[in-house]
């Protein structure tokens, strides 16, 4: 499968890894081409690995996934271009974290909205899935036996398909939580400040949460 990658980052860089060793067609976008991170990224990805503008990756996939800051990701979709967006599976990994008043973040859409409902709002003709979100960029691709990753989004195909692929990152069906409509995507935003608190008790990025049935 052709899959675009909106985000050059630390995120981005391990999801594109994953999907490229997986065997997909892989373009890693950028404001534009040539990005170092994503030339470097590119080079030493091996497969089918490529590198380009934030459009250019959003015209590769038949699947893109956004793994941009939460507080640029409206501008990077738009430079992808609403057109590029319409009728594709847009699995939406950011989180809007605003880091101007220092640590810890703050959110910048929080409460009775959130970044994944806006960005359904700004581009309709995608079919967003809000997933991976709640968990760090090593767990993304390799799951966590006995956890759950939560998605959501108003387009059950689109989240059958997403489910299918998160399966191959490791995530069995059984654990991929669907929480129903893109409004869910509120909640699993705002687990983040809980999830950096988290990571400071623990020590380490690398856990997740399971749910237990009383």
């Amino acid at each position: 499968m052709k899959v675009g990658v909106l985000g050059t980052g630390m995120v981005g860089q391990t999801i594109a890894t994953k999907l490229v060793e997986l065997g997909h067609e892989v373009t890693m976008g950028a404001r534009s081409a040539g990005s170092e991170k994503a030339v470097e990224w590119a080079s030493g990805a091996g497969g089918d690995a490529a590198e380009g503008s934030f459009a250019d990756a959003a015209a590769h996939g038949e699947l893109l996934f956004n793994c941009t800051a939460g507080t640029a990701s409206l501008e990077a979709l738009r430079a992808a271009g609403a057109e590029e967006l319409r009728g594709k599976v847009l699995v939406d990994v950011a989180n809007p974290l605003d880091f101007s008043q220092g640590m810890p973040p703050t959110l910048s859409v929080v409460n009775d909205d959130s970044l994944g409902e806006q960005i359904q709002r700004e581009f309709p003709g995608a079919r967003v899935v809000k997933a991976l979100n709640t968990v760090n960029a090593g767990v993304m691709v390799t799951g966590i036996d006995g956890t759950v990753l939560p998605i959501c989004g108003d387009d059950d195909a689109a989240k059958q398909q997403v489910t299918s692929l998160l399966g191959d990152f490791g995530w069995p069906t059984d654990t991929v939580l669907d929480l129903g409509g893109i409004d869910a995507a509120r909640g699993m935003e705002m687990y983040l400040p809980l999830w950096l608190r988290l990571m400071g008790a623990l020590g380490t990025p690398q856990f997740n949460i399971a749910v237990v049935r009383g």
